[in-house]
């Protein structure tokens, strides 16, 4: 079975910072990274930041700097520290597989949490 759990979003001042939590269960996350993606409204899901099994990171040119992925695999969990927040920074965050089309090949469907609101306005 697989579960993802995104949480800790809200409404912060630009500037302001923030930190994700993305619960995963599900055997198929102990062999792929997991990214941090997000959807504003009207544009696509678009990958933020990858954290492989081992721990090793990478991430898009737009939070490059801002934002810090860590993964705990001893608790299934992968956080995303959000700096420097800026208004374009909002969106609906989610955690998946990187690429999602992994956990869609395990289940047969695509598969995406319910994620976490993070709104930047002052």
């Amino acid at each position: 079975q697989v579960q993802l759990v995104e949480s800790g979003g809200g409404l912060v001042q630009p500037g302001g910072s923030l930190r994700l939590s993305c619960a995963y269960s599900g055997s198929i996350f102990s062999m792929y990274a997991v990214g941090w993606y997000r959807q504003a409204q009207g544009k696509q899901r678009e990958l933020l930041a990858i954290a492989t099994v081992r721990g090793n990171t990478a991430y898009a040119d737009s939070v490059k700097g801002r934002f810090t992925i860590t993964r705990d695999n001893a608790k299934n969990t992968v956080y995303l520290q959000m700096n420097s927040l800026k208004p374009e920074d909002t969106a609906v965050y989610y955690c998946n597989t990187d690429p999602p089309e992994v956990v869609a090949g395990h289940l047969g469907y695509d598969y995406w949490g319910q994620g976490t609101q993070v709104t930047v306005s002052s």
